[in-house]
């Protein structure tokens, strides 16, 4: 059946649409953390839809929530009042920690990083932006002009002038052999460089950790620096959670409260787990910014009452159970645990992040080349071993993405672990 739904797919999608494993795997239902295949096989969820399952598969509050909410409307678009999107805006804006907040819901996280855009050239008036090497923002024209990963940037055309800073991946480049605080200084060093050679930008656009580039970052405190330049110029700064948003660090709610010394950013866009598998995205921004568009607008499918429903249960369930908090413990025990492993691996170059958001990279023993080879390899045995995890990476790197669902046991934390290291042994 598998394989026959594989030929089919081959016959109308396109070629460049990416499927995971040599033999690919149709999901066809989920509970808790694990996921089961359609020949019956069971998984423990790593990756949890790309870290959209944030909370759990099939988790009853937010199954219940949508049950009711399409007995009653499904959907009417932003041309009517809506009170379960008003509801889920009043209570973003307030988690938001951006003052006089508006928020504006879209269906993903690339439409989510077009609004940003889109609001931050307009009120600057500026078509120039500042975006992150190594950095993904979506899959949209003006998104993939902004995306400083070459796997994922098919096209050198964009309506924007798109300048790359230095700064999103700490243990390669130039500066990696300093420390911290002279890490972040010659990253701001650069930038002020670069800013007397073109016309004032809109906005930097940065992920405080890098999702599809292998869960890379900068140290602590590098985004706080870099905007006290930026605030001295009027340029804004917009923080990409798409990934790194609701507690999944464990430290912070917010990745940008990492780098929060200067203040929250102008604008932040999220999407991926408040959904928890409904399709919500979202900008939020100062209201003088939220408002600078002169032209009508809408949105069809952004706020719709049934993900908005989804979204309000999915949050308090998160909130109330303390999620975060559960990223923080379980993710530590887990990033010890893998690290443990690592160090006897010579394929394994760094274990990093934080919370439930773990990237091990990849590279030929001895050297700092990706081994994407034995990437895939570890993927492969992995899923044998009844574990689904992801990849990424960017210029000449290969890592695996650990970002399993924020519920996550600490006997789960280990079986996941057992079977990663595994894998690793496997090479």
């Amino acid at each position: 059946m598998t394989r026959d739904l594989l030929g089919r797919h081959r016959g109308v999608m396109p070629d460049w649409l990416a499927l995971y494993y040599e033999d690919p795997l149709e999901i066809t239902h989920g509970e808790g953390r694990h996921v089961w295949d359609a020949e019956g096989n069971r998984y423990l969820d790593f990756f949890g839809g790309i870290l959209t399952t944030m909370t759990a598969h099939a988790l009853p509050e937010v199954t219940k929530a949508v049950s009711e909410q399409a007995g009653r409307i499904i959907h009417s678009s932003t041309l009517y009042l809506n009170r379960p999107m008003v509801e889920l805006a009043e209570r973003i804006a307030q988690l938001s920690g951006i003052p006089n907040a508006r928020v504006f819901f879209t269906t993903s996280g690339t439409e989510a990083n077009d609004t940003a855009l889109l609001l931050a050239t307009t009120y600057r008036q500026s078509n120039t932006v500042l975006a992150m090497r190594n950095s993904y923002h979506g899959r949209s024209f003006s998104a993939v002009g902004v995306t400083g990963n070459r796997g994922w940037s098919p096209t050198a055309l964009s309506p924007l002038q798109t300048l790359y800073v230095h700064g999103g991946v700490r243990t390669r480049g130039p500066y990696a052999a300093l420390s911290d605080a002279d890490f972040i200084a010659a990253c701001v060093e650069d930038l002020k460089d670069l800013l007397g050679h073109t016309r004032p930008p809109a906005a930097l656009i940065a992920e405080p950790i890098q999702g599809v580039g292998g869960f890379t970052s900068g140290p602590d405190g590098l985004y706080a620096a870099f905007r006290e330049v930026l605030a001295e110029r009027g340029i804004l700064w917009i923080a990409d959670e798409v990934q790194t948003g609701w507690g999944r660090t464990g430290e912070h709610f917010w990745g940008w409260q990492a780098h929060g010394q200067s203040g929250p950013p102008d604008l932040m866009t999220f999407a991926k787990g408040i959904g928890n598998g409904m399709s919500i995205g979202g900008v939020v921004a100062r209201a003088e910014i939220m408002n600078c568009l002169d032209a009508h607008s809408i949105s069809t499918f952004g706020g719709t009452q049934i993900t908005m429903a989804a979204g309000l249960a999915n949050l308090t369930y998160l909130l109330e159970h303390d999620l975060q908090g559960n990223a923080r413990r379980v993710g530590g025990l887990l990033l010890e645990r893998l690290r443990a492993v690592a160090a006897q691996v010579p394929h394994v170059r760094e274990v990093r992040g934080r919370g439930l958001m773990l990237g091990i990279e990849i590279t030929r023993p001895g050297t700092d080349e990706a081994d994407l080879a034995a990437a895939s390899a570890v993927l492969e045995a992995a899923r044998e071993g009844g574990l689904l995890i992801g990849k990424g990476g960017g210029h000449n790197t290969s890592s695996l993405r650990v970002a399993p669902p924020l519920s996550l046991t600490v006997a789960e934390a280990e079986e996941g672990a057992a079977i990663l290291e595994s894998a690793l042994r496997s090479i």
